[in-house]
């Protein structure tokens, strides 16, 4: 007898984990997703478009746990539930709604990095891997038993973009293999040990700001973590803000002695953050006021060989 699922879904994990859905036979009755904000990069594909091109029942509700997405979701007889990269908390009358378990799939190596955007947060920290989670779903986040992980590489200049990449076909790859034990019940999940773990809150746009004490690494890996599609990492200039969108470690450094704040200096034709550690990144992409600010212009629009990046 074929399962029935009620889907969450949002961004690519969600498109791609709904298409594994489909291909592993679950009939989707009703998908839940959000209506995209004008105020949003959206650079990621649409659960609504693929639930409407595969003849699925799409919803998009400003509160999923409003009684009247209970009494559809109800109304649907899962006997799953699944949230894939979904932005709400599902309360306890959704979960308990699928008498076979709701599960999520998260975006890093649980019980590390719970909570919001963890491929950035992973970033941010400087690790060198992260993954893909299902879960059951309980209602603290991210803390339900483990179905199935996979782990990807973050490379040392990998960018958020791409590091969620690989997560979302870590979570394809995961949710494919766990499918088959889902379904005929011989899934086994694994509870957490959350002490090894933390929970990480979501992030703005005025959470970018660089601090001038931090070392060279960090200050690469916060770039990196926030570049493009994200708003960017930034300092305030006197000339206007700065926003740091590609940096690379430098191996020999530059001329001058390390600051006691991270300077951006033009050095040999090279524009270079010079990090209170001693350390030296080469700035390969920014803006200064939201225009590029390159090697050739930097004197003009600053106005000196070397701007202190703030307190």
């Amino acid at each position: 007898m074929m399962s029935r699922a009620v889907v969450f879904a949002y961004h690519n994990v969600g498109v791609r984990c709904l298409l594994a859905l489909l291909a592993r036979g679950v009939d989707v009755p009703l998908v839940v997703t959000h209506q995209d904000s004008p105020n949003e990069d959206i650079w990621f594909g649409s659960v609504a478009a693929t639930a409407a091109a595969h003849g699925l029942k799409v919803i998009t509700p400003d509160e999923a746990n409003a009684a009247e997405v209970l009494a559809q979701v109800q109304a649907a007889e899962p006997d799953f539930l699944f949230s894939f990269y979904y932005r709400q908390m599902l309360g306890a009358p959704l979960l308990q709604a699928a008498p076979r378990g709701a599960f999520n799939m998260h975006g890093s190596l649980l019980p590390r990095y719970r909570g919001r955007v963890p491929v950035n947060w992973a970033i941010i920290h400087g690790e060198t891997e992260t993954g893909a989670t299902l879960h059951t779903m309980e209602i603290k986040p991210d803390a339900g038993a483990i179905v199935d992980q996979m782990a990807v590489p973050i490379l040392p200049d990998d960018t958020a973009q791409q590091v969620f990449d690989k997560v979302t076909v870590a979570a394809e790859t995961v949710l494919w293999r766990s499918l088959p034990g889902l379904l005929d019940g011989s899934a086994v999940p694994q509870p957490q040990d959350l002490a090894k773990g933390s929970y990480f809150g979501g992030r703005k746009p005025e959470d970018g700001r660089i601090d001038s004490q931090w070392p060279a690494q960090r200050v690469h890996d916060f770039v990196r973590a926030l570049t493009h599609p994200y708003p960017g990492a930034f300092a305030d200039l006197p000339r206007g803000r700065l926003r740091l969108w590609q940096t690379r470690r430098e191996s020999h450094g530059g001329s001058s002695p390390a600051p006691s704040r991270t300077e951006l200096r033009l050095e040999e034709g090279r524009m270079l953050l010079a990090c209170p550690d001693g350390a030296h990144l080469q700035v390969l992409a920014a803006t200064l006021a939201d225009e590029p600010l390159t090697a050739d212009n930097f004197r003009v629009r600053l106005g000196a060989s070397a701007v202190t990046l703030g307190a």
